[in-house]
């Protein structure tokens, strides 16, 4: 099933027609908010195209880390990215690519909130193609 979700935000709100946000307020990650664009629900199969919003003193799950690989592309607001261990500024339209098993991490530089794109695969068919035979 093939889906168009048309923007609806602004500069720093990002929004887009029949997307639900999820809240991370003050859990692993700070300040947080993700939707997912394109999932299980549009009939993606192979892969999940998310957007995530952190407020200014925020951050992402820190030291986080997992089998699959990630493709950012910050949109707005500056990050401090953290790849193992080293430490990375980056702005819009910087793209980021994190390998799998690799702790990660952004993190809002300034005073402005971060916004980012976060492409990865369907973790279901990782586990499938992951499960003993």
């Amino acid at each position: 099933m093939s889906v168009i979700h048309r923007f609806t935000g602004s500069d720093f709100s990002f929004d887009w027609e029949d997307v639900k946000s999820k809240d991370y307020p003050d859990g692993a990650a700070k300040g947080a908010s993700g939707k997912i664009m394109i999932g299980k629900e549009e009939g993606a199969e192979y892969f999940v195209f998310r957007y995530f919003h952190i407020q200014p003193g925020g951050h992402s799950t820190l030291e986080d880390y997992h089998a699959h690989d990630h493709g950012v592309m910050i949109l707005h607001g500056r990050a401090l990215v953290t790849i193992g261990d080293e430490q990375f500024e980056a702005g819009p339209r910087d793209i980021v690519y994190i390998s799998p098993w690799v702790s990660h991490s952004l993190t809002t530089l300034g005073d402005d909130p971060l916004g980012f794109l976060c492409v990865i695969p369907n973790k279901d068919l990782l586990k499938e193609k992951n499960a003993p035979q």
